[in-house]
């Protein structure tokens, strides 16, 4: 089993200055995992089908243009190869048909993006500590 400092996180995020900003964050709590970032859904579901190994973990933000977060979900959560990723959806919306709708098709969690840096890097920091110190993540099968 990988260590899990050593488990990749794709980040799916379409804004270059919010994956800028949760860089910042990670940064910020000596994260070492390695991060990739996939600037759309189609960018994302291409770099699954290469990465090696797998992420072990997968923050998807849901307001992208084309392949947006909710389908990218639906097509990782889909896959027998991907489905235990454990997918975080990071985003601004706090509607519930977002939030009841990536329940229902598989996120792990549903986190609302803090307006300001200083909220963001407490929850990336809050984030880290579970996905990375806490939570046992799934191996590749």
């Amino acid at each position: 089993m990988q260590p899990r400092d050593m488990q990749p996180i794709l980040i799916v995020e379409d804004s270059e200055d919010d994956f800028e900003a949760t860089m910042r964050a990670f940064k910020r709590t000596n994260l070492r995992n390695p991060i990739r970032w996939a600037a759309s859904g189609q960018e994302a579901l291409d770099a699954l089908a290469e990465m090696n190994p797998r992420p072990g973990l997968v923050l998807l933000d849901l307001n992208m243009p084309g392949l947006d977060g909710r389908k990218t979900l639906e097509a990782i959560k889909s896959n027998a190869h991907w489905r235990k990723i454990p997918v975080v959806i990071l985003t601004t919306s706090d509607d519930e048909r977002d939030i009841e709708g990536c329940y229902a098709l598989g996120a792990n969690t549903y986190v609302q993006k803090p307006v300001d840096l200083d909220g963001l890097f407490a929850a990336i920091q809050r984030l880290k500590e579970y996905w990375f110190e806490i939570a046992i993540l799934p191996h590749e099968d």
